[in-house]
């Protein structure tokens, strides 16, 4: 399983491109970097984009790359989305008026996208991937996943606090590879952090002490760029050496 982070921060800022993960040359976990990070045949080649939730940050760039695939393609990407998001990107993102409805451009039947919603604890699967989708704990409808090659998983927990569900998920898994976590804000934000549904360093050390396996390789991400140097600060003083925060352009091949 090839994975390329092309965006892992919590924020957009120069050199800091919000979440977007590229599985193989054809699949996007979340959608916050493609535009910026890919080229036009690059995006040409991605027929499926999973999103964890609704958040901007996460599903920013659906609508750009429908307009910028417009007549460029015959078939549609699929946008594979929760219940309460794909929702979400019918009724607030392609409307007619925050931006053209892609779902039925140029018509109903040959479509620039394709919302595909599924269950929030439904296994599906998109491109050459198993999703198992995992309830995390978020101010929207949110997921974290369980990815698997039929060789491998790799384990993204979404925009989550502290969650007994996502542990007991991962815990389960076989031939688990890598796990992807958020840590949003610095722990002197600890209220904030909580009222939001993001972890924090303090909050990050407890979730990890739910893990049974030991040596998989924890892989930080969504830190906030207005709060990244004291994060840094933050995660180094956990004193764990499985722990590293993600870098966009970092590639890993699992």
């Amino acid at each position: 399983m090839r994975l390329r982070v092309l965006g892992c921060s919590g924020g957009e800022l120069p050199h800091h491109r919000t979440t977007c993960f590229l599985l193989g040359a054809r699949l996007a976990v979340d959608a916050g970097a493609l535009t910026a990070s890919l080229s036009l045949p690059e995006l040409m080649r991605v027929d499926d984009v999973v999103l964890t939730h609704g958040h901007l940050d996460h599903v920013k760039d659906v609508p750009l790359v429908a307009d910028l695939l417009a007549g460029r393609r015959r078939r549609p990407i699929r946008i594979h989305a929760s219940t309460a998001c794909a929702r979400s990107l019918r009724q607030d993102v392609f409307n007619d008026r925050l931006w053209p409805d892609f779902t039925r451009i140029p018509d109903r039947r040959r479509p620039i996208i394709e919302i595909r919603p599924f269950a929030p604890s439904r296994p599906f699967r998109a491109g050459a991937f198993r999703f198992q989708p995992i309830p995390v704990e978020h101010t929207v409808e949110s997921v974290g996943f369980v990815v698997s090659d039929g060789r491998g998983a790799i384990a993204i927990s979404g925009d989550t606090g502290p969650s007994d569900r996502l542990w007991a998920a991962v815990n389960r898994v076989e031939r688990l590879r890598a796990l992807l976590v958020e840590c949003s804000f610095p722990n002197a934000l600890q209220g904030l952090a909580a009222r939001s549904g993001h972890l924090t360093p303090a909050t990050l050390a407890g979730e990890l002490a739910k893990l049974d396996g030991a040596g998989i390789p924890i892989l930080l991400y969504h830190l906030k760029p207005a709060h990244e140097a004291r994060l840094r600060r933050e995660v180094a003083a956990l004193r764990r050496g499985d722990v590293r925060v993600l870098a966009d352009g970092d590639r890993f091949t699992f």
